[in-house]
This record gives C-alpha cells, structure tokens and sequence, in this order.
C-alpha cells in the first residue's frame, strides 16, 4: 500500500553510525547503475524543492493535536488492509485487532480522527500484501529506487499494487484519494526531519538508506523479532575440546 512514502528511514535511529561503502558486488541490487541516479533525483530534486519544504511548513502552521488526528484518521482507512493481510498471514489475533480497530475508531473515534482503539489495549498492527507474500515465501526479487515513491523491493511493489485495489480509499473520489496520499506523505516526511543528521553523515547514503529498508522489511516480516543468525565458527570445536 503507498503508507508512509518515506517510512524507510524510520530505523534510521537503530543504524547507530555512518555506513562504510561496500566494494562487493549486492546481489539484492542488480539494477544499481539505474537505482543510484533515481536516489539522487529523489533526494536532490523531489525532496529538496517539493516534499521537505512541504513538510516543514505542514510543521510550522499545524498544531500537533491535528497532525496527530491526520495520522490517526489515515491509520484507519488501511485498517481493513491490515486485517485481511493478516488473516492471509494465519494471523487470527491481529486480524481481529484490525477489525476492533476499525470498528471502535470509526464510530467512537469520529471517523479514525481519535484513537480511541489504543487507549483500549488495541494498538495497530501493520501488515500489506507484500509481509504476506513474504510469509508465503516470495522472496524479494530486484531493490528498487522509484521516483517519487523511494525504496521497493519487487515484492512489495507488487503487494502494493494488491492493497491499493482493496483499500477503502477506491471509495473515494480522485481528489480525496490524492489528499489521503499527499496527506500520509507529508506527515511521513515531517517526522522524520530529527533524523535527517544520519542520513546526511553516512558515508554512502545510498547504501545507508538500502540496508536500513532491507532492515525494515525483516523487522516487518516477523513482527519486531527478527531471527537471529549465528556466525560460523572460525575455529575447529573438537580442537577446543580437546585442550
């Protein structure tokens, strides 16, 4: 679904430092040499002169009780998306919490402006089309740099393209669904403005902003508890054992 346009820097805060450019060829980038100059439009052109001076303005004239009903409202018209994604997932438990969700802020909460769902031990659950791919074992296929949209996977471009045929937002007139999006990504870009120093210090924000989207999406995937790899051994076990 086209959430959170620039969501892909939201782990910016876990990469903790610079990124150091790797030399080795990454397969999960075949198509580097088209991907890097659409980055730099993205960053230099789109960003710099339409989406952050977009956002900072959204910042400067909004109070933060109605950015946070915008977030809320926008919240829950991928709600439904939520839940049938999880229940493609063979996750009954968050289906059923995306159902309450919907219900309680759609009616108590005035249409999803207040999240009156949370406040009930109701938190939101993300999922789209392309977590459920990946939990049906779609593997990721070609990284993408899109104009406009940034990092995609092939997979979740194509769960994308799913979510927005069932999303509540085909409801909508044309201009409705436009300010839905405008909306979701101003918001996006606005709060990630305090993390921009990262970005900006990597070595390689190109790389940088690959690996924290690759990060995301297996974050994503198994619901916040990734599975931990174990390093092969440099050393010869029954030798240690035998000392």
């Amino acid at each position: 679904m086209l959430k959170h346009s620039f969501t892909f820097l939201c782990l910016l805060v876990l990469a903790g430092c610079a990124q150091v450019p790797q030399s080795k060829v990454d397969e999960r980038d075949p198509l580097q040499s088209i991907n890097r100059p659409l980055y730099d439009f993205n960053m230099d052109v789109l960003d710099a002169y339409l989406l952050r001076p977009a956002a900072v303005g959204y910042m400067t004239v909004t109070p933060v009780p109605v950015r946070q009903s915008v977030v809320h409202f926008t919240d829950n018209i991928t709600a439904p998306v939520d839940m049938i994604n999880a229940g493609l997932q063979g996750k009954p438990g968050n289906a059923s919490v995306s159902l309450a969700r919907f219900l309680v802020n759609s009616t108590v909460g005035i249409f999803g402006l207040f999240d009156v769902a949370s406040s009930l031990g109701l938190e939101v659950v993300d999922e789209d089309f392309g977590q459920t791919l990946g939990v049906w074992g779609v593997g990721d296929g070609a990284y993408l740099m899109l104009p406009a949209m940034g990092p995609k996977t092939v997979r979740n471009l194509t769960g994308d393209v799913v979510d927005n045929f069932v999303l509540p937002e085909v409801a909508l007139t044309t201009p409705q669904t436009i300010l839905v999006f405008v909306l979701k990504a101003v918001e996006a870009r606005a709060s990630l403005i305090p993390q921009e120093g990262l970005l900006n210090d990597s070595l390689d924000p190109y790389l940088f902003v690959k690996d924290i989207y690759f990060q995301r999406q297996i974050y994503e995937l198994y619901d916040g508890n990734p599975p931990i790899k174990e390093e092969p051994a440099d050393f010869d076990e029954d030798f240690l054992e035998s000392l």
